[in-house]
């Protein structure tokens, strides 16, 4: 598909972002009750040129997340750059689908190159194929980072937009997926999370959904508690592997049950049977619930 590029001075402000998908959000609920059909996605990229890493944020991020302090990002930090130019996208006027209740069920990232606090980089977001889903709707959102004309990072986000149904589209089986308890690898720690850990994380990657900050703020949508970032423990399950991973990979997991904040995750990681990389998961034992599940796979 063919995408308009348009070029945004600099990478958005994410608190003004979800102020305007607040608002929209209120306003696409409102007449997709009333029966309005699903609009297509917009065939429009967004740009950001000349972005450098945030040395203090990356830092940040790196002690948060249990990654060395080098000069190289993890490929996490590079999703938190991106992010708010992928959400730009997501609370455009044209964007079909409201940005409040979204839920994040997997994501997949492609790393060619690292990505250093040296470089100046250009972003792209878009968003493409919209589909239909048992529970509603789902869309991925792409995101690449180049430098020097070569892309070096590529991200794609799938996100579910319960109760919307998407005219004329197949349905897809795309996280109906349930993990099996009976398959998780042998090797296991435990992740003791605090109760502020989704306003620490919210802080440096800028996203501040308010299902991350307290119970108060997620129990309106939702939520009997907050709940931990799914990138966070994506992340962090990144930084266990760590550097073995190299320089070229395929990183990618899936959401099943939210975490709940404070609380307690069973960990595990180990080497995948061809000796190509790991596979990783996160649970709880006693309810026997798989909280997220993934690989990363050398390229």
């Amino acid at each position: 598909m063919s995408y308009e590029n348009i070029l945004l001075a600099n990478i958005p402000d994410m608190g003004r972002l979800y102020a305007r998908g607040a608002r929209r959000s209120a306003s696409l609920i409102r007449d997709l009750k009333k029966g309005k059909e699903v609009g297509a996605l917009p065939k429009t990229a967004h740009l950001a040129r000349g972005v450098k890493l945030d040395p203090t944020n990356l830092t940040a991020y790196q002690h948060l997340l249990g990654e060395p302090g080098l000069d190289v990002a993890p490929a996490g930090f590079v999703h938190v750059t991106a992010f708010p130019l992928a959400t730009s996208v997501m609370v455009r006027d044209d964007f079909p689908l409201p940005l409040i209740g979204m839920v994040h069920i997997s994501n997949r990232v492609e790393q060619f190159a690292p990505v250093s606090i040296h470089d100046e980089f250009l972003v792209r977001s878009w968003a493409e194929n919209l589909r239909s889903h048992r529970r509603g709707a789902l869309v991925d959102m792409i995101s690449e980072v180049t430098v020097s004309d070569e892309v070096v990072w590529r991200g794609t986000s799938t996100y579910l937009a319960k109760d919307v149904d998407v005219p004329d589209s197949a349905e897809s089986a795309n996280g109906d997926a349930r993990p099996s308890f009976d398959d998780l690898p042998t090797t296991a720690g435990r992740w003791k999370l605090p109760a502020d850990i989704g306003r620490t994380y919210g802080k440096i990657s800028g996203d501040r959904n308010p299902i991350h900050q307290s119970a108060i703020t997620a129990k309106p949508l939702g939520f009997p508690r907050a709940i931990a970032h799914g990138m966070y423990t994506a992340a962090r399950a990144l930084a266990v592997i760590g550097q073995e991973r190299g320089d070229r990979f395929t990183w990618s997991v899936n959401f099943a049950k939210p975490v709940f904040i404070p609380g307690t995750v069973t960990f595990g990681a180990e080497r995948l049977a061809d000796n190509t990389g790991w596979r990783y998961a996160g649970w709880e034992p006693k309810k026997g619930k798989v909280h997220f599940t993934g690989e990363v796979v050398r390229n």
